[in-house]
């Protein structure tokens, strides 16, 4: 098999979760580079593997093609895709991967020069198609909902008067205006344009409302027993994916604010593989400085029905 210079993160502990052996078929629902699906076939089980993004393809030669099939498609696909009840894993490994961060041309770094993209599939509205169209409004709340950026009304209004003059085309043209917009760097941990970023990209891709269905997906798809793993970066993603596997496997308390109470007559669809999430060990964040973020939450599910309520 070919190799990948790119790191997956937390992979032992996934795969440790996952427990994958030969004869079950398991689902990676985020291809990128191929790490996860090459640890899990090291296993001898069969891998379908999904990716929205067409160029990871070339990833995948050498994989067995008798074990392992590549599916265009988002994940939250998966079980209109293979059916229901029919897969014993699901690994997600969420966000941008650093294949793509790597290469300029698709538009995600504001380190490097490129379009302003940012798409991980090759349809849809670009960054530039939002950051030069969208109202001051709607921009600062993509700002501050999806990155998490303070100064979000700031940065909005000063990207609405500058794009009446010249519209934004380039990625480092938006990290300079933003960086600029909020002063200079004056002795940031982390670049200013780092957040506008990553609200711009999540809103591109559709990232959290993807994670929602896909979530729902992989209840579906997973037989009595199948394990869902799922690889967070963020506390947006991690917030989700923590209230999701709380409810169904009833662990929220009547009348949360945070999640929806168990719906009366749906025992728990999940048992928690563990307490709490997982994150990386010191030796791997001192490897990868990209893993320090990363968190691992996993769950069994559980012969209770599928929630046929969920969006």
């Amino acid at each position: 098999m070919s190799e990948s210079p790119h790191v997956s993160v937390l992979l032992d502990e996934v795969i440790e979760n996952l427990a994958p052996k030969p004869g079950d078929t398991i689902v990676d629902g985020t291809f990128g580079a191929g790490g996860y699906s090459r640890a899990i076939l090291a296993t001898g089980a069969k891998v379908v593997a999904f990716d929205r993004d067409p160029t990871v393809r070339r990833f995948a030669a050498g994989f067995p093609e008798d074990r392992f099939q590549l599916v265009e498609a988002r994940f939250s696909e998966m079980d209109a895709v293979l059916g229901e009840g029919c897969v014993d894993g699901v690994a997600l490994d969420l966000g941008v991967s650093s294949m793509q961060i790597d290469e300029a041309e698709r538009g995600f770094s504001f380190m490097q020069d490129g379009p302003l993209d940012m798409r991980m599939g090759g349809d849809g509205p670009t960054a530039a198609d939002l950051v030069n169209t969208a109202e001051a409004a709607e921009l600062a709340r993509i700002i501050f909902v999806y990155g998490e950026e303070r100064e979000s009304r700031r940065i909005a209004r000063a990207i609405v008067r500058r794009r009446e003059e010249q519209p934004f085309t380039r990625t480092l043209e938006l990290a300079e205006f933003v960086e600029k917009s909020l002063g200079g760097r004056r002795g940031a941990k982390i670049h200013p344009a780092t957040r506008t970023f990553q609200g711009l990209r999540i809103a591109v891709n559709e990232e959290l409302s993807e994670l929602e269905a896909g979530l729902v997906a992989a209840e579906r798809a997973l037989k009595v027993g199948g394990r869902l793993c799922v690889v967070t970066f963020h506390s947006l993603e991690d917030r989700i994916v923590k209230s999701f596997l709380s409810v169904r496997a009833g662990r929220t308390p009547a009348g949360s604010r945070h999640a929806p109470p168990l719906a009366k007559g749906a025992d728990p669809s999940f048992r928690l593989l563990f307490n709490g999430a997982q994150g990386p060990s010191e030796a791997e964040t001192k490897a990868n400085p990209r893993a320090r973020s990363a968190k691992l939450r996993a769950a069994v599910r559980t012969d209770a029905p599928v929630w046929r309520d969920a969006a």
